[in-house]
């Protein structure tokens, strides 16, 4: 049927991108975490994480949808320092961020599929899949298989946590205050604030969302309106807060009070993570688990993998690097596939020397997401009620007031963790 006669359906797609590259670490790794060692006590915390980041996710595709441009672009209308400043804060963490989704994957297909090799030479494995993927089936064929994963994803998550709830679980960990006490602690604030930094996902995400839109778009041949990119928005935003509430709760009833300590690197995090599920539900539960598990891992992996390039691509030609008659055609596209192998490498170099000590370096990726958020909420912010944002299309005052809330709440959070340091 002609996309031209269903607007939505020809707008739908990056909102489950953005929910496939939230999915991921900080639900399976941090949101399991939480459950595990908390309980229910933090999940008030995501859903307020989830609340707060909202407007500033949102802003991307607005913008898209309302400009016909990306936000780097609008960055760039605001000026170089907000274009070098939105660049400085992506590309400082791009390397560590792609390497630490690719190690939990990474780990789990090597336990899924019984594979005996390093670390490094896994991680090469899936980051090879991603690249076949995204050169040839390109923006399409990315469209295409992140449709399918979620909808497996969601369907394998709903069924695990039903299992876990008839499989006879602790239910001392749903209680709302279980080791409230630790929280107070370094290791407890430190473990908080590592968990908002990704919860549902990182502020970054606000650009490449833009990218997407715009790219379906021309895939669809048929711009979205503002009113059908923000629905597909909150369709992949709200399902990812919705599986966040949901890993916390797997972890709550299935690992709160084992007693078994997660390891620190990735494949051994992989195999507890899935041995202390299968312990708790049956062994016949194993292979759903894992699935669920990888299948949660390889979307983050895939739309990480794909954003990265599009945004060094982006830089590279709006920041005026590029003649104007280059960009389009095959450097453009050759621009993507080599910021593709630069990201690529730079994240197997990570993994090869410091992918042992995976929990610690998934906290430190996820902290330093959260102390560049305030910066990147603000420039976000900043450009949608600017002079280059429509007027018609800038957010109502009831977004603009839990904007300006959320911006606070990153702040206030960004100031503690510093004078925690400090003090």
């Amino acid at each position: 049927m002609d996309a031209n006669k269903h607007p939505l359906r020809a707008a739908l797609g990056p909102g489950l991108l953005m929910a496939g590259a939230a999915v991921g670490v900080s639900h399976l790794v941090q949101s399991t975490r939480a459950g595990a060692e908390y309980g229910l006590t933090l999940v008030v915390l995501v859903i307020l994480a989830c609340a707060l980041k909202y407007p500033f996710l949102e802003f991307g595709p607005r913008y898209a949808a309302a400009t016909g441009e990306s936000m780097i672009r609008g960055y760039k209308r605001m000026g170089e320092w907000a274009l070098g400043l939105f660049a400085l804060l992506t590309l400082g963490t791009a390397f560590i961020i792609q390497a630490s989704v690719t190690l939990v994957t990474a780990g789990l297909a090597g336990l899924v599929f019984g594979l005996d090799a390093s670390v490094t030479l896994l991680s090469l494995g899936v980051l090879i899949a991603c690249i076949a993927v995204l050169t040839i089936g390109h923006y399409r064929g990315l469209d295409l298989l992140m449709k399918v994963i979620m909808a497996a994803l969601v369907v394998s998550t709903v069924a695990a946590v039903a299992l876990a709830f008839g499989g006879g679980p602790d239910w001392g960990g749903l209680s709302p205050v279980a080791n409230i006490d630790q929280l107070w602690t370094a290791a407890g604030f430190a473990f908080v604030l590592a968990l908002l930094g990704w919860m549902p996902i990182p502020l970054e995400v606000t650009a490449w969302h833009s990218l997407w839109t715009l790219e379906r778009a021309r895939q669809a041949g048929q711009a979205p309106t503002v009113r059908h990119a923000v629905i597909d928005f909150r369709i992949g935003y709200i399902g990812a807060a919705v599986l966040a509430v949901m890993f916390v709760v797997l972890g709550a009833l299935l690992l709160y009070g084992s007693g078994e300590p997660l390891p620190a690197s990735a494949v051994a995090f992989s195999a507890s993570l899935v041995d202390l599920y299968a312990a708790s539900l049956g062994e016949w539960a194993r292979p759903l688990i894992a699935v669920a598990a990888l299948t949660t891992m390889f979307s983050t992996t895939l739309a990480v993998t794909d954003a990265y390039p599009r945004v060094i691509r982006a830089l590279i030609e709006i920041g005026g690097v590029a003649d104007e008659k280059d960009k389009l055609g095959n450097l453009h596209r050759a621009r993507y596939i080599s910021a593709l192998l630069v990201v690529t490498v730079g994240a197997l170099i990570i993994i090869n020397y410091f992918g042992e000590r995976f929990t610690a370096m998934i906290d430190f990726a996820t902290t330093a997401s959260f102390l560049a958020a305030p910066l990147l909420a603000w420039l976000s912010l900043k450009l949608v009620t600017g002079p280059h944002m429509p007027v018609e299309h800038q957010p109502g005052p009831g977004l603009r007031l839990l904007a300006w809330i959320g911006l606070w709440f990153l702040i206030v959070f960004s100031l503690i963790w510093a004078g925690w340091r400090i003090f």
